[in-house]
């Protein structure tokens, strides 16, 4: 015989590891320190050659204020504005990820503690099933 909520059960599982579930079982291979870590190297990697392409982009916009002053600028004073301006960005960036990234490993903790306190309910499903089994054949 059919147990409905054996069923609905089953069909949850199924439906939360074909759909969210699959990141967070991926992200459950980590550790906190080790996930965070890993978005925060790729967020400074991303930010880092996000910022030197838009360095560059500004430089080949004002190439003729470069070129036209190129005697009278004070270098260091630029490279100086260049790195601080880097460098609050990158802080901002890296943070705002550090952040996000605490906020979405614990979501995804909780979901899957959820995940599996619901395979447990189905497995003392099974051993019930098991236990009847066992004593229609004793009897």
């Amino acid at each position: 015989m059919i147990d409905n909520r054996k069923v609905r059960l089953m069909t949850k599982l199924a439906m939360y590891e074909t759909g969210e579930g699959k990141e967070d079982i991926k992200l459950n291979r980590f550790f906190r320190r080790d996930y965070l870590r890993k978005r925060m190297l790729v967020s400074f990697l991303a930010t880092t050659i996000g910022f030197v392409f838009l360095v560059g982009l500004i430089v080949l916009f004002e190439m003729d204020y470069f070129v036209s002053n190129a005697v009278n600028m004070d270098y260091f004073m630029l490279i100086r504005r260049v790195v601080a301006v880097y460098i609050v960005l990158l802080a901002i960036d890296v943070m705002g990820s550090l952040v996000y990234g605490m906020l979405h490993y614990n979501k995804s903790r909780n979901k899957l503690a959820k995940y599996y306190r619901m395979l447990r309910h189905l497995q003392a499903y099974y051993k019930e099933e098991e236990s009847a089994a066992a004593e229609r054949e004793d009897s």
